[in-house]
């Protein structure tokens, strides 16, 4: 291996994307404007959960008096709602869009048998009988704890980073290589004495550097506004980020590896990428869905990645509770890498 001519192609390639303006700048906006809608989106005091109908003659007046009477009119996170009209309240309790439904002029409630809302509802209401009667609470003893709220913003911050590193590699990768072949780049470059081991690992340490330089100022930039919380090490961090990347980066030239083709590149790309990004817990928790889903989700690298990311930062993992995701991004990576670089070719 000359290093050389593995920095001359280096610099080519670290050159021909920082000039290209526009990549640039939507790779550093596009990450900063996902979080900085989902922080405004889901900033402020949570909603209410629960909504209960309250029907009475005058439902208002019923209702304030039960206020200052009876404990589960003063249970938080309840919404009352008055309501004029008993049969249409009934409808709409069994269509879930109330939860529960009072008549408090004939001491009566409904709740829908098929809704977990209405069943909880009862509960409490059960609960606060017993308050009123100055009964006992169930022989359990209080004990409160406190501390800071991990926000959805906090939970959400990984996968975007982790997603836009997915694109970022594999389409700066993936598809950079392919118009490379389509426009006879590639085949000029075999006429010189550059070897394909010193071209793709050029490349891959290029699109490496930057990927990270990037997903560091997107983070610490949406963190001066933001404040995310962070409980674990930022070298511990970095070095997740770094081992995805890289297993992204290997994906990404295993597909470009053979293809000449950008309509067929960009389809394969957007074949695995889709996928990735909606079932490695990018934008939702994948718990609570089938085994089977969840067991899918762990052949993608990104999954890996997010796990990683999310238990440093929200649980303060260590480097061995995240060890099985750190070896699975090595073994991807060392097979993505070569079976990419097994099946390069030039033209």
């Amino acid at each position: 291996m000359s290093w050389r001519r593995f920095r001359a192609v280096l610099a080519a390639r670290n050159r021909e994307f920082l000039r290209d303006r526009a990549a640039l700048s939507w790779n550093i906006l596009f990450p900063v404007l996902i979080v900085a809608g989902f922080a405004f989106a889901f900033s402020g005091k949570p909603s209410l959960q629960f909504k209960v109908g309250v029907y009475a003659a005058a439902p208002q007046q019923a209702l304030a008096a039960q206020r200052a009477q009876h404990p589960f009119f003063r249970t938080e996170n309840l919404q009352f709602i008055p309501v004029a009209k008993l049969a249409p309240a009934v409808t709409k309790v069994e269509r879930h869009q109330l939860d529960m439904l009072l008549d408090l002029d004939h001491p009566r409630y409904w709740i829908n048998s098929d809704s977990p809302r209405g069943y909880l509802l009862e509960r409490v209401l059960y609960g606060s009988e017993a308050q009123a009667r100055g009964g006992p609470a169930a022989g359990f003893l209080r004990e409160t704890v406190s501390g800071r709220e991990i926000r959805y913003v906090d939970w959400l911050i990984p996968g975007v980073l982790a997603m836009n590193m997915m694109f970022s590699a594999l389409f700066g990768v993936g598809y950079v290589l392919v118009r490379y072949r389509k426009n006879g780049v590639l085949k000029r470059l075999r006429a010189t004495p550059l070897t394909a081991f010193e071209f793709l690992a050029a490349q891959v340490i290029s699109r490496l550097w930057l990927i990270l330089a990037i997903t560091v100022v997107v983070y610490f930039g949406a963190d001066l506004f933001i404040d995310f919380s962070m409980f674990g090490s930022y070298a511990l961090l970095l070095l997740v980020f770094a081992l995805g990347a890289f297993s992204l980066i290997s994906l990404g030239l295993l597909v470009a590896s053979r293809i000449a083709s950008e309509e067929l590149a960009g389809g394969l790309l957007n074949l695995i990428s889709w996928p990735m990004m909606f079932l490695s817990g990018v934008w939702f928790s994948l718990e609570g869905t089938q085994p089977l889903v969840q067991k899918l989700a762990l052949i993608f690298p990104l999954t890996h990645i997010i796990n990683a990311a999310r238990a440093v930062m929200i649980d303060g993992a260590g480097l061995l509770q995240i060890a099985p995701q750190l070896a699975a991004l090595a073994l991807s990576s060392v097979l993505f890498l070569g079976l990419g670089a097994a099946l390069f070719r030039w033209k």
